[in-house]
């Protein structure tokens, strides 16, 4: 039996603290096989120290859970089905136990014990001393290789490859970072290897990740109490990986069309007439928007003292539910902040310890505490009395018509270690309070609503979150270049591990002296190709367009109406996140894997598979630097046709952003709307992004009516397919109509299909019949059929009426 010869536990804070005690009993890492059992699809493995459980949980996932005599055991937080175990082969060797699948295996060398996982006969990961535990100290070591590169982590502003870090694994807030940031609002216990697989560590306290920091070749996770357990993820690509990692942690689902607006958002409304006034400003200015979010001042006139009411203040909010109904009639939906403390100062305050619903001392009394906003409490969300109280406010606020929820502080941003929770003590599930909040609050609303997709925002949560409809935020980042630089990193280190909709306050939110025009205008640029269009920031400064002048509107508005006339395609990226398990923001090494300098760029990505942006994160900037993908590319404002493989210097101004469309893609656009509550697409604009060097391309379309929370699972949508096949100067389009359908499904669309650069194509047939040439834009959009060549702009413009399940298209491309 090996002993450590000191002893530590980690504070609140997150450092370590040094204790007396100089002998603490470990487990070995040495333990011996004794016997071994299949039940139920789980090997249980008895050694002469623990029990050790493997089950799969999809056919590239597996749990391995160790579980000794004395060492307290937490729920599984990451799973999505804990029970869940699939079939699996098992072979007993000598000297080893092989349990697997096709697509993962597991060696269970019987002496000493050690665990080995292959993909097929590639050895992908392996402990190194494996499982270790003492009295204040748990985790597991493995052995990285040499050139192994990690990402992974959660929000952290480190660079992609997080190897020689030593993380911490407590999430708490980073007010106004703008720089190089080691602990942020949302961690995550857990790595995606470029070996391709996930380890994920299911184990909700303070601790570390260890990334070959402090010992090169070896990843340690380290915490101070939790569940003993991890999980294996492996796939061929790493779009698959990302398909079994959802397939075990949970699927988003799917959020409401709306969510994908305008948001008009600021620190804070403060009145009722305030807000309708921004609500109108958006309208006459002719800014599409579909949401209106309210901070504190709902239920407070000032920031300090009234944490905790979660009731509408009357004085300055003296009609809030004809107020949200007025919004509602507008296509704007009323999101409202709520937070888990309740001030000693609040109405609430007796009500919530009369409900029992607040997180206890060491007294068995609630416990309180002094933070920013006053004297609090913190609500037990673990609790069944902390669920129901707050539950029973969230559902008052719905019954007023309230359409989104946005919980903040939910880390929590202050949570002593004294504090005594249902089931277990704040540095046991400091890192789970977030993911159990939004899991309250998700099933709730489903039982309450249940034909309504829950719109949950929130700031802090663990593995597994996405499930629960959570949609993050990167925090309170400071309003300076050096705060949206690491914005496209921290999105993609969070998309990679389930997160899909993380995005930033657009603008930035903290400090900021005077307006920056130019900084302001950039990001909210970036924003039109990210999850969630949202500008919010300190009011000293406006966060919304429409309060600054007429050059900077004028700059944003075709962006803002861009990103709506996206509207089709960016609900199908929400489709292709909920089904498979794909971000919306995805790194650029998922176009070419064997270019694996791709896996450490930070600055450009894919919006789906059509998109490569690159966001302009410095002043004054004329051309990008673009890390291509092989293929060929296209500039989406000017045209340029670039060959991929190698870096170019893109053009751009202050009224572009460089944005790049692979050839072979399909984008699809839908007319700018004032709401998404009026969207359609029965005027459906199609691109296709020919190239001559492109043998096949294809897209797809996701419908549905935008607000049922079961159109997936019940098969209620329509999935519109394109094709592109190009072979001896002939180029054949196909499109599909397929799915079940859903009520109010269009029964036609009138389509415009848009071929770049295939002006000088010839012989146009549709469905077989030749299509009358036109000779203007203008007769063609008089026209039921026909085409136009744009010759300036090397485009191809055809027009048909889309009524039957497939229409193909034929062309001589003019290459």
């Amino acid at each position: 039996m090996k002993l450590f010869n000191r002893c530590f536990r980690l504070s609140a804070s997150g450092g370590w603290l040094l204790l007396v005690s100089l002998s603490c009993p470990l487990a070995s890492q040495a333990a011996q096989y004794q016997s071994h059992q299949l039940q139920k699809n789980q090997l249980q493995v008895q050694t002469d120290e623990y029990q050790l459980q493997l089950s799969f949980k999809s056919p590239g996932a597996v749990e391995v859970f160790y579980q000794q005599s004395g060492v307290k055991q937490l729920p599984s937080f990451a799973l999505a089905e804990p029970e869940l175990a699939l079939p699996a082969q098992l072979k007993d060797e000598q000297t080893a136990l092989q349990f697997g699948t096709e697509q993962l295996q597991v060696r269970l060398q019987k002496s000493p014990l050690q665990l080995q996982f292959y993909r097929g006969n590639e050895l992908i990961l392996k402990e190194e001393a494996g499982y270790f535990a003492h009295q204040t100290l748990r985790g597991f070591r493995f052995a990285l290789t040499p050139d192994e590169k990690l990402l992974g982590g959660g929000e952290r502003v480190l660079g992609m490859d997080r190897r020689g870090q030593r993380l911490p694994l407590y999430n708490k807030a980073s007010y106004g970072y703008n720089g190089e940031t080691k602990q942020m609002y949302f961690g995550l216990p857990a790595v995606l290897s470029s070996k391709k697989y996930a380890l994920v560590f299911d184990n909700s306290a303070s601790g570390f990740l260890d990334l070959g920091a402090t010992e090169k070749d070896v990843l340690q996770f380290e915490a101070v109490a939790g569940r003993t357990s991890y999980l294996v993820v492996t796939a061929p690509t790493y779009p698959q990986l990302m398909q079994q990692y959802v397939n075990t942690t949970g699927k988003q689902p799917l959020p409401p069309r709306w969510a994908f607006g305008n948001f008009a958002s600021r620190f804070g409304y403060r009145t009722e007439q305030q807000s309708r006034d921004i609500v109108q400003k958006f309208h006459d200015a002719d800014f599409p928007l579909d949401a209106l979010v309210l901070d504190l001042y709902w239920f407070g006139k000032d920031i300090q003292g009234h944490m905790g009411n979660l009731a509408w203040d009357n004085e300055a909010f003296p009609q809030p539910k004809q107020m949200i109904a007025d919004f509602k009639a507008k296509g704007v939906n009323t999101i409202l902040i709520t937070e888990p403390f309740v001030l000693s100062s609040s109405k609430r305050w007796d009500e919530a310890v009369a409900a029992n619903a607040l997180a206890k001392n060491l007294a068995g009394q609630p416990k309180r505490f002094d933070f920013y906003f006053g004297n609090t409490g913190l609500v037990d969300v673990f609790s069944k009395e902390g669920q129901a109280w707050f539950n029973g406010i969230y559902n008052q606020l719905a019954q007023d018509g309230v359409a989104g929820w946005w919980g903040d502080l939910g880390e929590p941003e202050v949570h002593p270690a004294d504090s005594i929770h249902a089931i277990g003590t704040a540095d046991e599930i400091h890192n789970a309070y977030g993911h159990q909040w939004a899991a309250m609050l998700y099933q709730n609303r489903l039982e309450q609503q249940p034909q309504q997709r829950p719109m949950i925002m929130m700031r802090a949560g663990f593995a597994g979150s996405q499930r629960y409809g959570m949609i993050p935020w990167t925090g309170d980042v400071d309003r300076s270049w050096g705060g949206l630089k690491p914005q496209v990193e921290l999105a993609l280190q969070m998309g990679l591990l389930g997160m899909g909709y993380t995005h930033s306050d657009l603008g930035g939110f903290a400090g900021g002296e005077q307006f920056d025009q130019e900084l302001y205008v950039r990001w909210l640029q970036y924003g039109v190709f990210q999850p969630v269009f949202r500008p919010h920031a300190q009011e000293h400064i406006a966060p919304e367009p429409v309060l600054h002048d007429k050059t900077t509107q004028d700059l944003l508005r075709p962006f803002v109406k861009l990103r709506y006339r996206m509207a089709a395609y960016n609900y199908t990226l929400a489709y292709q996140n909920s089904t498979l398990g794909l971000p919306l923001m995805r790194p650029l090494f998922f176009a070419d894997e064997s270019q694996t300098e791709l896996m450490l760029n930070k600055d450009s990505y894919f919006w789906g598979d059509a998109f490569l942006v690159t966001p302009v994160t410095a002043p004054g900037v004329k051309a990008v630097t673009v890390q291509l993908p092989k293929g060929v590319w296209l500039d989406y404002f000017t045209g340029q046709r670039y060959e991929g493989g190698r870096s170019i210097e893109q053009p751009t101004s202050l009224s572009t952003l460089p944005v790049l469309v692979k050839a072979g893609a399909f984008v699809p656009l839908v007319p700018a709307v004032q709401s998404l509550s009026q969207y359609s697409s029965r005027q459906l604009e199609l691109h296709y992004y020919h190239d001559d060097s492109v043998a096949a391309g294809q897209g797809e379309l996701y419908e549905d009516d935008g607000v049922s929370p079961d159109s997936l699972a019940t098969g209620q949508y329509e999935l519109l397919k394109f094709n592109a096949v190009h072979a001896k100067g002939q180029l054949q389009l196909s499109l599909d109509r397929t799915g079940l359908g859903y009520i109010g499904m269009l029964k036609q669309r009138a389509v415009t299909l848009v071929l770049h650069q295939l002006s000088k194509a010839s012989a146009i047939e549709l469905d077989g019949q030749p299509l009358p040439e036109l000779s203007s834009q203008a007769e063609l959009k008089a026209a039921a059929t026909g085409f136009y060549r744009d010759k300036s702009n090397n485009q191809l413009w055809l027009k048909l009426d889309w009524t039957k399940a497939r229409h193909q298209l034929q062309l001589s491309s003019g290459g």
